[in-house]
């Protein structure tokens, strides 16, 4: 029988690797073991495939993404429903690494295209994943390489190529983002059409163009010679900064919380150690992000992080669906669900900037925070859902009708990931549970509601919205 430590421990991990799981779930593969759940994890083509023509059947507006954007709706849907999480998380991730955002590409069906990339490559070698991205028509025009000629270089994309994506200020120079944009000429895209009737958009397609192509012999971070793109792709990922940098990625995504990219020059890593640890481990794998991501759930820095990170409105969203069980499929819920993240701060398939969103702490502020408290208290005090039914009955099974002020806080705790709160907010909670009057679970309506009551109260702590 696996232990209090064991269970929580598990649940750390699919809180980071995915948005959650039930605490029957956690039980159950804890008595598994950790290492054998990390390798499910990393094997996610063992497990099904969302339906998603499902989606399409049921929920007309995902089929119509491209016309109405509710592309965010569709990513929202499999991030939420998937049986695969680390694969639908990690999409998340490179989203925030690539972050590409449809108010200039107008185009949601090209944004879930690139989210596919992510998909498809997200868990490989990260040269395949940048190659890819780099052709990517969504990126291209996001970044104005459509604009970069031969006999007119456009520096945007080369210029983020090695700011945001694989290096960061300080490993290279201005003479470098003007031959990495030499090197990636010629790349664009064609296709693209005006909205026809009711038939929306033709698509656009990743072109090559030769005679745009600038062809000269190039310098670039000290290798000479006449690069194109997958050229400039291959010098950058042999750069040890380009280790680091995807390494503290990787360390603020699913570990801790760092400081924002624009200050890594300035800031150090939260754990440099951990960073060398990373960094090591992409070099001696040729980059093979699975490979990575095993050293990292395995690490003790990883196993000793839980609820060193702010939520972010995402994770506040589709973990608290999945803890629920709100929604088990389409359903017209989806569309007012869909717009919750983006009254929290994160706007699925818009973020702000090309340098993504902002985390940690600047995730909450007065407005943001009411709305993630709003948003999980009301769904905690829902007896009706699924979830909050299951949680309930382990409560009231295990105690009886029986249990003081005291237990039903630390059991409502211990449910929701052996939370630990500080010692002045858990004991004002179980004051505001002795105020409410005498504790009875006679009936299913008193358990009910003495368990919502305290669960909602939990949702508005700091604590909770660490994750």
């Amino acid at each position: 029988m696996a232990t209090k430590s064991e269970i929580s421990l598990i649940l750390h991990l699919l809180r980071r690797s995915g948005f959650g799981v039930s605490f029957d779930e956690a039980e159950r593969l804890a008595n598994q073991g950790y290492e054998v759940t990390v390798d499910r994890l990393l094997r996610p083509e063992e497990q099904p495939e969302i339906d998603e023509l499902e989606l399409a059947r049921y929920h007309p507006v995902a089929e119509l993404a491209e016309m109405i954007n509710t592309g965010h709706l569709v990513f929202l849907y499999r991030l939420v429903m998937t049986q695969q999480p680390l694969r639908e998380k990690l999409a998340l991730f490179w989203h925030q690494v690539f972050a590409t955002g449809e108010t200039k590409v107008m185009g949601t069906f090209d944004l879930l295209q690139q989210i596919e990339i992510f998909r498809t490559h997200g868990m490989g070698n990260f040269k395949v994943l940048l190659t890819e991205i780099s052709r990517d028509p969504a990126m291209l025009f996001w970044l104005d390489n459509n604009e970069n000629h031969k006999r007119a270089t456009n520096e945007n994309w080369g210029r983020e190529l090695l700011e945001l994506f694989t290096m960061g200020v300080g490993n290279y120079n201005e003479y470098d983002v003007k031959e990495a944009s030499k090197a990636f000429t010629g790349w664009t895209m064609g296709g693209k059409l005006p909205p026809i009737a009711h038939y929306g958009p033709f698509r656009w397609e990743f072109e090559y163009r030769p005679e745009d192509h600038d062809v000269s012999e190039k310098l670039f971070l000290g290798h000479n010679g006449r690069f194109n793109g997958e050229d400039i792709i291959d010098v950058i990922v042999n750069q040890p900064a380009c280790a680091r940098f995807l390494a503290r990625h990787l360390y603020n995504f699913f570990v801790a919380d760092e400081a924002q990219v624009p200050a890594w020059i300035y800031e150090p890593p939260r754990d440099p150690n951990a960073i060398n640890v990373l960094s090591s481990a992409f070099v001696e794998t040729d980059f093979e992000i699975r490979e990575v991501l095993r050293v990292l759930f395995n690490s003790d820095f990883f196993k000793e992080s839980p609820f060193r990170k702010v939520k972010s409105p995402i994770d506040v969203v589709a973990g608290t669906l999945r803890a629920t069980r709100e929604l088990d499929g389409p359903s017209p819920k989806w569309n007012p669900i869909a717009e919750a993240p983006s009254a929290m701060g994160q706007s699925l398939l818009d973020p702000p900037s090309v340098e993504g969103w902002h985390t940690g702490r600047e995730w909450v502020n007065s407005g943001a925070f009411v709305n993630r408290v709003n948003f999980v208290s009301d769904r905690f005090n829902d007896p009706e859902l699924p979830g909050i039914r299951s949680i309930i009955d382990r409560i009231t099974r295990s105690n009886g009708h029986a249990i003081t002020a005291e237990g039903l806080v630390d059991r409502c705790l211990e449910q929701l990931g052996f939370l630990e709160l500080e010692d002045d907010v858990r004991q004002e909670i179980i004051e505001q549970v002795v105020d409410s009057g005498p504790i009875s679970f006679g009936s299913h309506i008193e358990a009910s509601r003495h368990v919502c009551s305290v669960l909602a109260l939990i949702a508005g702590t700091r604590e909770y919205q660490f994750g």
